[in-house]
């Protein structure tokens, strides 16, 4: 009879619990009708730009809240203007980051925490997705999950075959291409990020202890970057311009090998070429390859800096984002074709991954970027 009793004290509670966060929500939620919400996100990709002009369009049909995409290059951008702003409310009220500047804004204590508790969205998040650390720094409620990330090279498969096995292509046998093809590869530029993971799965291919770099350095020497730096020396004559400039980012990278300029380009979306050959965009007759032994994997993902002016609607926006119907328009390979991180109907997006491999430490991508810009942009 006392256990019977205790159960049933105990679904009262969760019953109660439920109720009353059901109640906070629907508060949250009339709270931001009305309200604007500026979204900072990187604008240099069409299909991510459409993705998200259709998402305001739902998120104002649905909720009367109005979403502005500001478009920048580099989400460094929005951090920098929120860690240079006074403590009078931000101009900034959601952000897509992840890696260094979440480290820096939660070092500054910038953002608002608590969201897989504000919004309900966040209970469906997939399981089997490692997005409590970021770059080796704990998340903290401070950031949710918006989508999959996996670095990998597209590849003209008549220019590259003879050098790749298995859909791999590793660091000599990359130099070994650029040997015989100069002028037909190069990576943007750091610290713009599909340039800088282009470095880290250098290294981590380079060096006989990549879980070294799972880890914050050790030590100042900074002797574990000295093979990357060599291993540079001897490809960036190579390159595209003889390595004296880098093009701006993975889109222009990819026009590039469109236009026959290169017969490489860099990716971090695991789906893009099924979503570019669709589109028409790039070469029929190309693949993806991986670095080394595997894509360097991460999650990116949504945060509200503590200051916004709307926090109850930069919540009802990520709730929406979070949504499976949302989740399952990103996916969708007419479009953006970024991996859910919700549990979807149907679910077989693992089939579209790559071999994986860890995300480095913040620690070491600070290094790399600062060793970069020293030795190759006097």
């Amino acid at each position: 009879m006392r256990v019977i009793w205790q159960s049933t004290v105990l679904a009262l509670l969760l019953l109660s619990s439920s109720a009353v966060a059901d109640s906070t929500w629907s508060e949250t939620v009339s709270q931001a009708r009305g309200q604007t919400v500026y979204f900072y996100a990187w604008g240099g990709s069409s299909e991510v730009n459409n993705y998200l002009r259709w998402a305001s369009e739902q998120i104002g049909e649905q909720y009367g809240i109005e979403l502005v995409h500001v478009k920048v290059a580099d989400i460094a951008e929005a951090v920098s203007r929120i860690l240079n702003e006074d403590d009078s409310p931000s101009a900034v009220d959601l952000l897509w980051i992840n890696g260094e500047n979440f480290h820096q804004l939660k070092g500054a204590g910038q953002l608002l925490g608590s969201l897989p508790t504000r919004i309900p969205a966040a209970q469906n998040i997939r399981k089997n997705i490692p997005w409590q650390s970021d770059f080796g720094v704990p998340v903290d409620g401070f950031e949710l999950p918006w989508g999959i990330g996996q670095f990998h090279l597209i590849a003209r498969t008549s220019a590259v075959q003879r050098f790749i096995e298995a859909g791999r292509i590793d660091p000599q046998q990359l130099l070994a291409f650029a040997r015989q093809n100069p002028g037909r590869f190069s990576y943007p530029k750091p610290p713009e990020f599909h340039g800088t993971t282009f470095l880290k799965s250098l290294l981590l291919a380079l060096h006989d202890d990549p879980e070294l770099f799972l880890q914050a350095p050790m030590d100042s020497s900074g002797q574990p970057l000295q093979l990357l730096w060599d291993y540079l020396d001897r490809l960036h004559p190579l390159l595209w311009r003889s390595g004296q400039d880098f093009p701006s980012g993975a889109s222009f990278q990819q026009q590039m090998l469109a236009n026959g300029q290169l017969d490489l380009a860099v990716s971090f979306n695991p789906q893009e070429l099924t979503v570019a050959n669709m589109q028409g965009r790039l070469p029929s007759g190309s693949e993806r390859v991986v670095l080394g032994d595997g894509a360097i994997t991460n999650s990116h993902y949504l945060a509200i800096p503590k200051r916004t002016r709307v926090p109850q609607a930069a919540q009802v926006v990520i709730d929406f984002l979070l949504s499976p119907a949302a989740q399952q328009r990103k996916r969708d390979v007419s479009g953006w074709g970024d991996p859910a991180v919700v549990s979807l109907p149907e679910d077989s997006q693992a089939l579209s991954l790559l071999p994986a491999v860890a995300e480095m430490h913040i620690g070491w991508v600070e290094r790399i970027e600062s060793g970069w810009l020293e030795r190759y942009q006097q």
